[in-house]
């Protein structure tokens, strides 16, 4: 389809109370700039049931314009409910972009509805710009395994479509003063059409609640921690910080630690204000997940390790010395010991 105008759209995700997904609000915040790359406006779309909350939040996140769905049908995500409304509100609106967050239903959603556009996709993506030649979306993401990364351009069918890994991106801080337009639109989805039902969800919890996503402080071990007693050193540091305990995918493939603490490709992504990495080499593949965090902090014995090229601040040194003399020194701060 063409475009009808250069606006950017954000699907903000939506809880079964209505609130909004962290994910959509963090995609407004690259989102204003492309839009202004585009010379559009920055359009929020809203699929729930009782979704005033989720509306307030994306109005306060930045958004020009709000789409807004609301009915019982949206309550919880469906297939063919989210994707028979979005090609709706597609097929009415004709925007440029559409940013979806890569979650478990952004996965599900994207790639039915670019389909049926008959438009591209750009899959977990790290990177966002716009390619000044062209002035179409430069879609960047990890390849070849994560051996290297690739920049996409969709310059012959729209909408361009992409979807971002959670926590690549920050929110901006909410400003509650922001109006935007609101526009709601009346569509109902008949249950005939409605080919799975949601009965009920379970939530199972490992024995530990490991939140990457959201923490303010990392303390991650790789490969140079030496096993799974290696984790002892580096929960130690953490646990006096306050902070969660990361790895890397060798540590995490080698068993030393449940698979819920991975971060990089094909883990989290995260963007912590502190981020510690021990014995972590750097790979690519590790990389792509941490390099939203505030400050990176590398440890490690090889001076010529990749991670040292994006740390803020790095120590070569062996690590079963350099943690718990951290973890100590942090302790007497605290006044623990």
């Amino acid at each position: 389809m063409e475009a009808k105008t250069k606006d950017l759209w954000v699907l903000v995700e939506t809880d079964q109370n209505g609130g909004a997904k962290n994910v959509g609000l963090e995609l407004l915040n690259p989102g204003r700039r492309l839009a202004e790359g585009q010379q559009g406006k920055l359009v929020a779309v809203v699929i729930g049931s009782r979704v005033d909350e989720a509306v307030k939040a994306a109005q306060a996140h930045g958004a020009d314009q709000i789409i807004v769905v609301d009915g019982p049908e949206f309550a919880r995500y469906t297939t063919d409910a989210y994707t028979d409304t979005l090609y709706a509100l597609v097929e009415k609106y004709g925007p440029t972009t559409l940013l979806i967050g890569a979650t478990g239903n952004g996965r599900d959603l994207a790639p039915r509805l670019s389909c049926r556009l008959k438009t591209g996709l750009t899959a977990d993506c790290t990177g966002l710009d716009i390619d000044e030649q062209s002035g179409n979306v430069a879609w960047t993401r990890p390849a070849f395994g994560g051996n290297l990364m690739a920049t996409i351009l969709c310059p012959d069918h729209r909408p361009q479509i992409g979807t971002v890994r959670p926590g690549v991106f920050k929110k901006k801080e909410p400003d509650g003063s922001r109006s935007a337009e609101v526009i709601r639109e009346e569509i109902h989805i008949p249950e005939e059409r409605l080919r799975t039902r949601v009965l009920d969800v379970i939530s199972e919890l490992s024995k530990e609640l490991v939140d990457l996503e959201g923490a303010e402080i990392i303390v991650s071990g790789g490969r140079g921690v030496g096993g799974p007693e290696g984790f002892r050193t580096i929960r130690e540091l953490a646990d006096a910080l306050g902070a969660t305990v990361g790895a890397s995918r060798a540590a995490v493939d080698s068993g030393w630690i449940s698979r819920s603490h991975q971060v990089g490709q094909s883990g989290k992504t995260v963007g912590p204000k502190l981020y510690i990495a021990a014995g972590i080499s750097g790979a690519i593949q590790h990389l792509v997940g941490m390099n939203s965090s505030d400050v990176v902090v590398a440890v490690n014995k090889d001076p010529d390790a990749p991670i040292f090229g994006v740390a803020d601040y790095g120590v070569v040194g062996d690590l079963f010395q350099v943690l718990p003399a951290l973890t100590e020194s942090v302790k007497k701060r605290k006044g623990l010991s």
